[in-house]
């Protein structure tokens, strides 16, 4: 089974979320880790080619939860939100950006070791 690394806040976001979403967002990446798709996501290409996002509604809100799972042995989560717009907002999106690219230069570096 894959490991789960929370990148930034995210965990924190995630733990903020009511217990429901919680509960159907873990369950949702216990999927992933079981190397299985979640009920309901879809691909975040505006990040990168390989990035999804789990996505959970509830009465409270809708709710994302942005990864990628295409290394060997862990799953990246890269950010948790509300959404509060059709549209993912831009700071989610460069966020994402910047923790993916750290990823990769920390993969780089383990390689090289």
């Amino acid at each position: 089974m894959k490991k789960i690394d929370f990148r930034g806040a995210s965990l924190n976001k995630l733990k903020s979320f009511n217990d429901g979403v919680k509960q159907d967002i873990g369950h949702q990446l216990y999927r992933v880790q079981m190397g299985l798709e979640p009920e309901d996501s879809k691909p975040m290409k505006t990040i990168e080619i390989g990035v999804k996002e789990i996505r959970v509604k509830d009465k409270d809100g809708i709710y994302r939860c942005i990864y990628i799972a295409k290394f060997a042995k862990i799953i990246y989560v890269l950010d948790c939100f509300q959404k509060k717009t059709e549209k993912t907002p831009d700071s989610v999106i460069k966020q994402s950006k910047k923790r993916l690219k750290e990823i990769y230069q920390e993969q780089k570096n383990v390689r090289k070791l």
